[in-house]
């Protein structure tokens, strides 16, 4: 199973299931979405899936799925919410999580994150001991959070839960320095980084002649230089194009085998 790849799935809203049927068949494995009518169609995820099983002979166990519980402040009241917001946090994720299952036509899941820390950290801790929980019951196999920038914060999650987080999905761009304290902190931690924005908040990262070299060696696309030089960093990227033959191209760029000279020179530029 691929999981150096992610596709993304916000966005998409009535094209979704559509989109996921052909990134699968495209060759992506893993698949984010998020319990957040505002910007996702889980609910169409779980239809793709469905096809995907019945008509092209997948498996559940063939597929990385990946979704979040998003906190209130994150969602549009006039939609249908996953929760009561006036229940507790623990009752929110619960209820939020069995949504997902339902949504997703799943008994469990690869990863489940919490879409960004809750308004306080108390209620974050809240929040990712249910977590914890899902994970003792062997209904989750990988908790996390995204939209998460201190490592400070994700350290103590792991202290004070006795279980370390195991995924951060962030921005990872020019303005915010490409989350160096962040994605340093998951690879020294054994965490999997997860990164968004990651050709669309990076111009000079695409354009940078090092990145150039290592397309030409590969007869191959900037875009996917890019995506190959962040995944030799260890960093597993998030690809939402609704291009077919993009899908196809991104998919393949961990098998890009030339131009690995010309990483230290992009590493350096982005992290110095």
């Amino acid at each position: 199973m691929n999981t150096k790849i992610i596709y993304g799935t916000a966005w998409k809203k009535e094209r979704t299931t559509s989109l996921v049927v052909s990134a699968v068949l495209a060759g992506f494995r893993a698949i984010d979405t998020a319990c957040q009518p505002k910007h996702y169609r889980e609910d169409l995820v779980g239809e793709a899936l469905q096809i995907l099983y019945e008509k092209h002979g997948y498996k559940r166990e063939d597929l990385f799925l990946q979704t979040k519980f998003t906190p209130i402040g994150g969602q549009d009241t006039s939609l249908p919410l996953p929760y009561d917001p006036s229940s507790t946090v623990e009752a929110q994720v619960r209820s939020s999580f069995a949504t997902s299952l339902r949504q997703l036509r799943a008994s469990y899941l690869d990863s489940f994150i919490l879409h960004s820390p809750l308004e306080t950290y108390a209620e974050t801790l809240e929040a990712w001991r249910v977590l914890v929980g899902f994970q003792d019951e062997g209904l989750v196999r990988a908790i996390g959070l995204s939209n998460a920038y201190d490592p400070a914060v994700l350290a103590r999650l792991g202290k004070d839960s006795g279980r370390a987080v195991q995924v951060v999905q962030n921005r990872w761009y020019e303005r915010n320095g490409w989350d160096r304290g962040v994605a340093k902190w998951c690879r020294a931690n054994g965490a999997q980084y997860q990164s968004f924005w990651t050709l669309t908040g990076s111009p000079s990262l695409l354009s940078h002649p090092a990145t150039a070299a290592i397309a030409q060696a590969n007869d191959c696309s900037p875009a996917q230089a890019v995506y190959r030089f962040v995944q030799s960093l260890g960093i597993a990227p998030l690809c939402g194009t609704t291009d077919e033959m993009h899908m196809r191209e991104d998919v393949d760029a961990d098998k890009l085998d030339k131009g690995g000279e010309h990483f230290g020179p992009l590493t350096r530029f982005i992290w110095g």
